[in-house]
């Protein structure tokens, strides 16, 4: 719903990637002296500078910290603000890649985030959502393409870029909250996934490649009708409704020249996406009068609105030319008043901030003991 991904941002698939490519610029900056947390001592050990808060985020109070190693990403609230679904791997746990948990959030001292899955262990997931009546989720699933986790791209073969697979057996599906699947929401040839709901719970947007290009769909949960939103070349996805469900937003890659469209499209044909060049994207609801807001360059993702449906939260690498780290900015609708909100050395995404406004939760690679684990964090919103 950042998120991916993603992930909203995956995307949703995109978290995966994106930390993927964040190692990838970790590694290479440890051999050059550094770390995430901070530079390398003569001895060659590494001098961790671990928070859960730093001195900068204003906006942060009463930060807690949910997990605790792997990579867990893409957390979102249910609609009570009182449970989150999030997609988590961590081999130590024979969690090979993404599978989809739910867990209540603590609300007394001591009390500890007990999460537990809900999708079938099976394949690979992403962008997990809770629904209305807080009794069902819905998730993007390859499990009835494979019971293993679906391979990844060699990327050898496209010059070491950042490249992004969409599985074909990605589908989306509703589960109750004992993990059985009630019903499959997509079965197009291809993939399906980044799924959020609604204000109202009545409706699923999602990214589907089904019309030959990565678009934005909307179903009608209770009549299955939908409708495509977008219709641009380029990578339409992680979108979300506005809190007063008047309009859309989302991330999105624009090809434009030749050489770039003449790629794209190569990609999408091997079932392949490179998102790197992403910019924030809105439209109204029914997705009439799209427009781009951000011209920052290099990955802007993850975003949402506000709760006052006006103002922005997402996640961008554009002050770093090396690519890393990814930190959470706020805008006006209209991209002015550009104000950076977070301020880890690594990756911080995918926001989400509960109904009434008052809290906000993403997943960030902060107090993870100079590992490259991504964790989940909850926080009161100050303004």
């Amino acid at each position: 719903m950042t998120k991916v991904i993603g992930y909203h941002g995956y995307f949703c698939q995109l978290m995966k990637r994106v930390v993927w490519l964040g190692s990838l610029a970790m590694a290479l900056l440890t051999l050059l002296s550094f770390s995430k947390k901070g530079p390398l001592n003569f001895r060659g050990s590494v001098q961790v500078n671990d928070t859960i808060v730093y001195p900068d985020e204003t906006h942060f109070k009463n930060v807690q910290q949910l997990t605790f190693g792997g990579d867990n990403a893409e957390a979102y609230f249910s609609y009570d603000g009182k449970w989150l679904i999030f997609q988590k791997t961590n081999p130590k746990e024979n969690i090979m890649c993404d599978q989809q948990f739910i867990g209540r959030i603590p609300t007394k001292p001591g009390e500890k985030f007990e999460p537990r899955l809900i999708s079938t262990g099976k394949g690979r997931t992403t962008c997990g959502f809770f629904t209305k009546d807080g009794k069902h989720v819905i998730y993007a699933s390859t499990h009835l393409g494979g019971a293993d986790c679906p391979p990844v791209p060699d990327r050898s073969k496209y010059g070491n870029r950042y490249i992004w697979p969409l599985y074909k057996s990605m589908d989306i599906f509703m589960a109750d909250l004992n993990g059985k699947i009630v019903k499959q929401l997509t079965n197009a040839d291809g993939y399906d996934a980044e799924a959020t709901l609604s204000p109202d719970g009545k409706k699923m947007l999602y990214t589907s490649v089904k019309s030959g290009d990565l678009e934005l769909w909307i179903m009608d949960l209770a009549s299955g009708q939908e409708k495509q939103v977008t219709d641009m070349l380029g990578y339409d996805g992680g979108a979300w409704f506005s809190p007063d469900g008047s309009k859309l937003i989302w991330r999105a890659s624009r090809p434009e020249t030749d050489a770039e469209i003449k790629e794209y499209k190569e990609l999408l044909a091997e079932g392949l996406v490179a998102p790197t060049k992403m910019e924030v994207w809105v439209a109204n609801a029914d997705g009439t009068n799209a427009k781009q807001v951000t011209s920052l360059g290099q990955a802007n993702w993850a975003p949402a609105f506000m709760p006052d449906s006006k103002r922005i939260i997402f996640a961008s690498n554009h002050e770093y030319q090396r690519g890393f780290p990814f930190n959470m900015y706020t805008m006006n609708g209209d991209g002015s008043n550009l104000t950076k909100v977070s301020r880890d050395k690594g990756f911080d995404a995918f926001p989400m901030f509960s109904r009434d406004g008052k809290k906000i939760v993403f997943c960030s690679n902060r107090n993870n003991g100079g590992t490259r684990d991504t964790n989940i964090f909850v926080a009161d919103w100050a303004e």
